[in-house]
């Protein structure tokens, strides 16, 4: 009989700790995806690097070919997104510096929209009024079932198509309507150290319009123009 009963108290105990985990919410298990991954862009069967991708959790980090002295981070518990400069111990908001900074960002596979609108807001578009998404197909991309969305903003910009990995809870592929694609080529799910994701002490926060303005004349993307009035 003592038997029986420790049995069914472990048994209990099973099917307990099962249901608290089927009730965890998604963000639990958002958090705990950590990967790394190339980015490619290509455009008109040209192909270039766009940077280094390493993702932990709600965390991202960007390494740009073309700004080699620093690298993007990006938080989305905050929300926040920094562009840091470890030599020189500076850092500063991102703003409107890259849109890879805005889009490769960890979303909801139900709804990418959500997370989209709120970079685009911490980059100073807060004009775009409210954002949505509707799925088109779903792909393979790198082996991983993908789902697509067209994320069309309010106002003031034109739609994307952003392909997202449902397990990763994270877009693998971003197109702009000017045939601008950008993939994360080569993804390697694997444990990413935090320091990877953290501004350096001491480091002090300064004015970024100098750097933006270096930033749009360089190749990290070609943005599409707003529609003329």
């Amino acid at each position: 009989m003592i038997g029986l009963g420790m049995k069914s108290t472990a048994t209990g105990l099973q099917f307990g700790l099962l249901a608290l985990v089927v009730a965890l919410p998604s963000s639990v298990a958002s958090r705990a995806q950590q990967f790394s991954a190339e980015l490619v862009r290509s455009r008109d069967a040209v192909t270039t690097s766009a940077g280094h991708l390493r993702v932990s959790g709600d965390k991202v980090r960007i390494e740009s070919p073309d700004l080699p002295d620093g690298f993007f981070l990006i938080d989305g518990e905050k929300p926040a997104a920094y562009f840091v400069r470890p030599g020189a111990g500076v850092f500063m908001d991102a703003k409107q510096s890259s849109p890879l900074v805005r889009l490769f960002v960890p979303v909801d596979p139900d709804n990418p929209c959500r997370q989209w609108q709120v970079m685009a807001e911490i980059a100073g578009l807060a004009d775009q009024g409210d954002w949505r998404c509707e799925p088109t197909a779903a792909n393979t991309i790198g082996g991983r079932e993908t789902i697509a969305y067209r994320a069309i903003p309010g106002t003031g910009r034109r739609s994307f198509v952003g392909w997202i990995d449902r397990a990763r809870r994270f877009p693998v592929r971003i197109k702009t309507d000017d045939g601008v694609i950008v993939t994360a080529d080569g993804i390697s799910d694997e444990p990413q150290a935090a320091t990877l994701f953290e501004i350096p002490n001491g480091a002090r926060k300064f004015d970024p319009r100098a750097l933006i303005e270096r930033i749009k004349q360089s190749d990290v993307w070609l943005d599409t123009p707003k529609p003329a009035p």
